[in-house]
């Protein structure tokens, strides 16, 4: 979707909001572009707020920058809404090409839509294009060498996002030598090719965090094991609700799945972020501060849930299951348009379409339930309230089998935590995670939100961290 198409949706909306289209657009199309990616996406997003919320600190007596110099606050003279617009705009714009390089034309064009000059390369700190050009410059810097590879600088793995730890599975596509430890598992395209997709950042728990004092501050303890009643009881659970998914509840695990154009956790959250701002009628510096506490929680959630999954390594249900009800019959989903019947244990797979059939990383904790828990609890400590109230329709069954369509169905998340958990849940229905995963995951989520919440008072000036 380009930007013309999103300019009559956004144009009563504060220019922080407009950016934060801009930024949902680059991540949609960045998906459909490369592949899911939900850490780095999670990054880029970030790390687009951080730099908005840097050069909006300049107008703001109390707030503290995050990676730009503290430079001398504007004169309350200047301190006005069409200069904080034209700050922030460029911290913008220069972060989002270079985070989303391939929809730079966009980003321009929105730019001459606001009316600025997108070649204004100022760095006069004194002017609305100086600051925010200094704001996205020294964020890009600051994350240069943060451990994510991005632009292939660890010496010896020169490819960008290149995994540097040469992390190898326990098991590999065709030998499962270790029930408890992660494997990949093939999935098919839609040409009937097979590949087996490695995993994805397996280094993504030695990225630097930004409010986090490291990625296993709040790692949990062990995921159950192979053998423990625990364990089978939650297997158990998975098969059960898998194949008993009502029409609400297959709507529920594509929603949370997020399908095409998908803009993973981070940019799910702050799609309700947007609908909090709608909902409340948003100022601009209300939503520079919400869109910069909530990203920067999505980005250290999943530095914390990639560290106990790398950790942990642990077996996701796809051979959970198997291993548990090989030989037997159950009742499972046979595969799109098939339906549910009765199918061999080691033949059951979760409910999603066969080119991505589940997410290729361990297990624990669940990264849905992590960002979910993390991003729910940052909102209702932000707005002081846990009233959420949104509504979404959606027609059961469009992402995964398009032949075995159900009637219209409304989703509603009355609640940060109730979506958070709806959320969860959705991914122990679909058969991605067990329970374990998800209450785990909620639980450390919730942790990264306060200390985040802790991080964001002091840069706006209102404690100490």
């Amino acid at each position: 979707m380009k930007v013309e198409d999103r300019l009559e949706a956004i144009k009563d909306q504060n220019v922080a909001y407009q950016w934060s289209e801009m930024a949902i657009l680059g991540t949609a199309n960045d998906t459909d572009r490369i592949a899911p990616r939900p850490t780095v996406t999670s990054r880029f997003l970030a790390l687009v707020f951080v730099a908005v919320f840097d050069a909006w600190s300049a107008f703001d007596d109390a707030a503290i920058p995050v990676y730009m110099e503290a430079y001398d606050k504007f004169p309350a003279g200047k301190q006005t809404l069409a200069n904080k617009e034209k700050a922030i705009s460029y911290a913008a714009y220069h972060t989002l090409r270079e985070y989303y390089p391939y929809d730079s034309l966009q980003f321009k064009k929105f730019m001459l839509h606001l009316g600025y000059d997108p070649n204004d390369d100022s760095l006069d700190p004194t002017t609305p294009a100086g600051i925010g050009n200094l704001a996205a410059q020294a964020t890009i810097k600051a994350r240069y060498n943060d451990g994510s590879n991005q632009y292939g600088e660890v010496e010896g793995f020169p490819e960008p996002y290149q995994d540097y730890t040469n992390y190898q599975p326990v098991n590999t596509v065709d030998q499962l030598n270790d029930y408890d430890r992660w494997q990949p598992k093939y999935f098919t395209r839609d040409t009937g090719e097979k590949f087996a997709p490695s995993c994805l950042t397996p280094y993504w728990q030695l990225v630097k965090p930004i409010a986090l004092s490291s990625a296993d501050q709040f790692r949990p303890g062990p995921p159950p094991k192979v053998g423990s009643e625990q364990l089978q009881r939650e297997v158990e659970e998975v098969v059960e609700l898998q194949a008993n998914l009502t029409d609400e509840e297959r709507a529920l695990v594509e929603f949370m799945r997020d399908g095409p154009q998908s803009v993973q956790q981070a940019g799910h959250w702050l799609k309700f972020a947007q609908q909090v701002s709608k909902r409340d009628n948003h100022t601009l510096d209300e939503d520079v501060k919400m869109f910069f506490a909530n990203q920067v929680t999505a980005m250290d959630a999943f530095i914390a849930s990639w560290d106990s999954k790398m950790f942990y390594d642990s077996a996701r249900p796809f051979a959970l299951v198997h291993h548990y009800f090989k030989d037997k019959e159950i009742k499972g989903w046979k595969g799109p348009g098939l339906g549910t019947g009765t199918i061999k244990g080691e033949d059951w797979r979760p409910y999603s379409p066969s080119a991505f059939l589940c997410p290729p990383f361990p297990s624990y904790t669940s990264g849905h339930s992590t960002i979910s828990g993390a991003c729910a609890e940052l909102l209702k400590l932000w707005t002081g309230s846990d009233y959420l109230d949104v509504q979404v329709e959606l027609v059961p069954g469009a992402l995964t089998e398009p032949q075995a369509l159900g009637e219209p169905i409304v989703l509603d998340f009355p609640t940060f935590t109730q979506a958070a958990e709806m959320a969860g849940i959705s991914r122990v229905m679909g058969g991605y995670h067990i329970q374990a995963d998800n209450i785990a995951g909620l639980e450390l989520g919730r942790d990264v939100a306060h200390q985040v919440w802790d991080f964001y008072n002091y840069h706006v000036g209102q404690n100490k961290y």
